[in-house]
């Protein structure tokens, strides 16, 4: 195998995407109090949702070994690696001490760990995106070149339903959780350029704030006609596949994806959660 791609498990796959191309993940763990889960193809994220839902601690994610790196490492000659966004977790850092491992043993290997800051779909995109640059370009460094360019453009942005996982692990205070929870508080969020989350907004009910992120495409996008749009939906696929319908009728994206989160993006998104890329 001369090309691989591999992701760490917080890269939403759907079955037509595995279909088409190869990428190889990299499972996470989640610990809900006494409970481990393993973030791969076995993993049932309903029961985690029920499990989320019914625990009073919040889920706490634990990022794949070095050494889980390396064993991915071995097979081909050229390696691309897509890892969350190095300010949410450190599997990108780990991905890079295995590559570091690695090419201290054998050196005439390609490795490179791009940072996506970003996370579930817009993992996915950049995975995407290394495929369709191998089908034209088989020089390593300006593959990398050419995909890092994208991901400096992409944009990330989601709109959570509940608030309980940020109320849990104390990120938001027990009585503004509550408040928000009472007046129907939606907030959206979105990824910044170092790959941090932050506020964009917050808006009063689910249809307001449904609609207001349609309209943030439109203001915060550009050339969408050469772009896809993934769409990441936490156990909610009719909102996702209404919110594309919302999308195709005002803009002309040359794609859109939908895939359903795994259980990294599941703790992120939680229950009704939408995340978009593009």
């Amino acid at each position: 195998m001369k090309f691989k791609v591999i992701a760490d498990s917080c890269c939403d796959l759907n079955q037509e995407i595995k279909n088409k191309m190869e990428i190889k993940l990299v499972p996470l763990t989640i610990h809900i109090g006494d409970r481990i889960y393993t973030d791969d193809e076995n993993l049932d994220v309903k029961e985690l949702l029920s499990v989320m839902k019914s625990s009073e601690a919040a889920p706490q994610t634990a990022s794949p070994s070095p050494g889980d790196f390396m064993r991915e490492y071995e097979e081909a000659e050229n390696i691309f690696v897509v890892t969350l966004s190095s300010m949410l977790s450190s599997t990108y850092s780990h991905a890079m001490m295995a590559k570091k491992m690695v090419l201290e043993e054998v050196g005439n290997k390609f490795i490179h760990v791009f940072d996506s800051l970003s996370a579930s779909v817009g993992e996915t995109l950049i995975s995407m995106k290394i495929h369709e640059v191998l089908k034209t370009e088989q020089d390593p460094p300006k593959i990398v070149e050419k995909v890092n360019e994208y991901i400096k453009s992409m944009k990330t942005f989601f709109v959570l339903e509940s608030l309980e996982n940020l109320v849990k692990a104390g990120r938001i205070s027990s009585l503004k959780g509550k408040i928000a929870s009472l007046l129907s508080i939606k907030p959206i969020m979105r990824g910044t350029e170092k790959g941090e989350i932050n506020m964009l907004e917050s808006v009063r009910g689910s249809k307001k704030a449904f609609k207001r992120l349609v309209e943030v495409i439109g203001e915060q996008g550009e050339k969408l006609e050469d772009k896809i749009l993934g769409i990441a939906h936490c156990n909610s696929f009719e909102k996702a596949l209404k919110f594309k319908e919302e999308v195709q009728k005002r803009y002309q994206f040359k794609d859109i994806i939908i895939v359903e989160t795994a259980g990294i993006s599941t703790v992120y998104a939680n229950d009704g959660g939408l995340i978009i890329a593009f």
